[in-house]
């Protein structure tokens, strides 16, 4: 069966939600447009200088603030089903000074994490006795807590992505640069399924020792490893996430050695998930891997990081984060090992801690691809 809207964004949301803001000790929750709005609502709003904002207080019905001009897209959305009232505001009105009226007084009200510093800057002065805290505190617990209308949409992205890397040794040749075969790798994301490309990565040679390198106008050559990690979004807000490494020709001295290790420090770590173990618990199964071989200077990134209707959100794969894993935790297990002004390697795939241990999303091969 599909996931759908209903499956993503139910109706029952934003009662936990309010119940949420209101044992947070908050007054209400102020949601401009980005992935907190998106997670309550369903609806995907255009960030603009116009105020959009969902405002849930803790005790009172809650409303949606929009300009007039977008309020066709608003009640076209998911968000149409959440009887909520839309509040459509004019060119000539202040929306800020509309959304602290209905409100009251408040005490305590938290901010959308990605919400615009001029959006910030105007709530404080409308309401300025309140105190400004992140929405974050109060959504990161039901975030982080996949249902499994969310764990189909992340197993589907880890499908459409997996499908990209199938495809990426027909774009991996000697001789194009990392640039054009990241142009080919963006098309074959959409084509499959992608609404959006969220990033990709091709690291060829001495580039792959830099984690976040993004594309080059590097010439790839026979030898020399390459680092391709790729990512985007669906249609339902969903996201992808996958790194494997690939090698025009035999790759070079000792790469082998260390890949070895790297394949087995993510298996590790994979193999570490289950409900109760700690978030750095699973991070120091693949450092210890790592170290042990002698390489623990060279993994200077967390093992992984929450996925969902963002490529990272919590929970966070690091040491000195004692958090308990919990069925439905959705996150990246991406160890990866660096040589400066060589080459380096990342295995990622996204995992969901199920009640028995943890379930791969990613089934394209890990292993090292010679083209």
């Amino acid at each position: 069966m599909p996931v759908t809207s209903s499956d993503l964004y139910p109706v029952s949301r934003l009662a936990a939600v309010q119940e949420a803001t209101a044992k947070a000790g908050l007054d209400a929750l102020l949601l401009t447009p980005g992935p907190d709005l998106r997670y309550v609502s369903g609806y995907d709003a255009k960030p603009l200088e116009r105020l959009t904002c969902l405002v849930v207080p803790a005790a009172a019905e809650p409303y949606m603030m929009v300009p007039r001009l977008e309020l066709p897209a608003a009640e076209a959305s998911p968000a149409s089903r959440l009887g909520l009232e839309f509040v459509a505001w004019d060119e000539t009105d202040d929306p800020y000074r509309i959304a602290a009226d209905r409100l009251g007084p408040a005490g305590r009200v938290g901010l959308a994490d990605r919400m615009w510093a001029m959006s910030s800057l105007r709530f404080r002065e409308v309401l300025p006795d309140a105190e400004q805290v992140l929405a974050g505190t109060v959504l990161r617990e039901l975030r982080m807590r996949k249902s499994p209308g969310e764990v189909a949409a992340l197993r589907e992205a880890g499908a459409a992505i997996d499908a990209v890397h199938r495809r990426v040794p027909e774009f991996l040749r000697a001789g194009r640069t990392e640039r054009e075969v990241a142009r080919d790798i963006a098309e074959a994301i959409l084509a499959s399924g992608h609404e959006t490309v969220d990033f990709v990565i091709v690291a060829s040679g001495p580039n792959g020792a830099s984690p976040h390198h993004d594309v080059s106008d590097r010439v790839i050559r026979e030898g020399k490893p390459v680092v391709v990690d790729i990512g985007g979004q669906l249609h339902n807000g969903y996201c992808s996430d996958s790194t494997r490494n690939y090698c025009v020709g035999e790759p070079p001295a000792g790469y082998a050695a260390y890949f070895e290790v790297l394949r087995r420090a993510q298996e590790a770590a994979c193999a570490a998930v289950r409900p109760g173990v700690s978030c750095e618990s699973i991070d120091a199964a693949a450092r210890e891997v790592i170290a042990e071989a002698g390489y623990g200077d060279y993994f200077v990134h967390r093992t992984g990081h929450g996925i969902g209707i963002e490529t990272h959100e919590e929970p966070y794969i690091v040491a000195g984060n004692g958090e308990a894993m919990e069925p439905g935790f959705a996150f990246s297990v991406e160890p990866g090992i660096y040589l400066p002004g060589s080459h380096g390697a990342r295995i990622e795939d996204i995992l969901v801690c199920t009640g028995t241990g943890g379930e791969r999303l990613n089934d394209s091969p890990r292993d090292l691809v010679i083209i």
